[in-house]
This record gives structure tokens, C-alpha cells and sequence, in this order.
């Protein structure tokens, strides 16, 4: 078993190289919240929806808000199932349906409808992201990936997943790493 194969990656970042062959990815920062040898899932924390804003999201699902609406961004999450949304958020929080996912100790991503009921009455968590979609990979899929040079990987610090924007989250977590852009190179080398 390889080392990559062998590695959790739950609470991590992927960070999309520049030579990623799917351009639905390409600039691209993955949350994982799920690894394992049954496969990996996450959402894109980087990508913003156009044209639509929380408080249009909560106008469609008819959930009551009063202005002002915080500002929860909304993220492309990824190809699959793009009609269902997840909020990845600070893990102060606990929603009312108890069937969130931990992750890390530092995040919890749920698929309920009381997180964003309470961020749309100003009692949802401290910290938070919208996703429609995710993104999901087979067992030993992602290892393949990682192996080909496609993502590269960093932990998971609040700051790079709620305090950046994001248009610098891809360049902030390259910089976690002590990479700058300019230094990535789309050949893998082997030892």
C-alpha cells in the first residue's frame, strides 16, 4: 500500500494543480470531508455560484429572513448532486438535528435545513459556507489522482476556509505549504 493510500485525509485541503485536466476543478480548493478506503468526498470552498446570493437561496427555499442577511458565501460545491446543499461551519455550533458530520474538531458539515434557518435568523454558527453539489471519488480514486500530480495537500486551518476570500484561497493555501504559483510544475518526479 502506498503512503498516499495509507494517509486519512479527513480535514484537509485539496489544492488543484495547474495542469488539472477537468476545468470544473481547475484553480480549484477541496475540503474533504470524508477519506477512506471506501473513497473520498468534499466540497469546493473556492468557486462562487453566480448571480445568486444567500438571501436569494433562502427566497427559494422559502425560509423567512429579515434584512440584514449575513454573508454566507455560496460555493459550487461540485458535479454530484448539485440540487443538494451543504454548510461547512465552525464546530461551535450545534444544529437542532443532530446528524451533522464532524470533522476534525474544527469543522461540521451538515445537510439540514435548521443550520441555514438559524444563519438566516443570526443564531447559526460563528463561522460558515454554503455548497450546492460535491465532489466525490471511488475507492483509491483520489490516491490515483495525488499520484499523477493532479491535487497537492494541506491541512485544513479555519483561516483558509472561512477568513480568505475566495479568489485567494487557492494562492493561500498553496503559501501554507511555502509555495508560491510560479513555483508548480505539472511533471511528477519519482525517487
Amino acid at each position: 500500500m502506498s503512503d498516499a493510500a495509507a494517509t486519512d485525509l479527513t480535514g484537509h485541503l485539496l489544492i488543484a494543480m495547474p495542469d488539472l485536466g477537468d476545468p470544473r476543478f481547475a484553480g480549484g480548493v477541496v475540503f474533504l470531508c470524508r477519506h477512506g478506503a471506501d473513497g473520498a468526498m468534499g466540497v469546493l470552498i473556492n468557486k462562487p455560484l453566480p448571480d445568486i446570493g444567500f438571501a436569494d437561496m433562502l427566497d427559494q427555499l422559502e425560509i423567512a429572513h429579515e434584512p440584514p442577511v449575513p454573508p454566507v458565501p455560496l460555493c459550487y460545491g461540485g458535479p454530484m448532486d448539485q440540487r443538494r446543499g451543504f454548510v461547512l461551519h465552525s464546530a461551535e455550533y450545534r444544529g437542532r438535528a443532530g446528524d451533522a458530520l464532524e470533522v476534525g474538531g474544527r469543522f461540521t458539515m451538515a445537510a439540514t435545513l435548521d443550520v441555514v434557518e438559524d444563519l438566516a435568523r443570526g443564531n447559526g454558527p460563528e463561522h460558515a459556507l454554503m455548497a450546492l453539489g460535491y465532489a466525490g471519488w471511488a475507492p483509491a480514486q483520489l490516491e490515483g489522482e495525488i499520484a499523477e500530480n493532479a491535487w497537492l495537500t494541506c491541512e485544513a486551518t479555519p483561516e483558509l476556509v472561512f477568513d480568505k476570500t475566495m479568489e485567494t484561497k487557492w494562492e493561500a493555501a498553496l503559501a501554507s505549504l511555502g509555495i508560491h504559483p510560479l513555483m508548480l510544475s505539472s511533471t511528477a518526479g519519482r525517487a
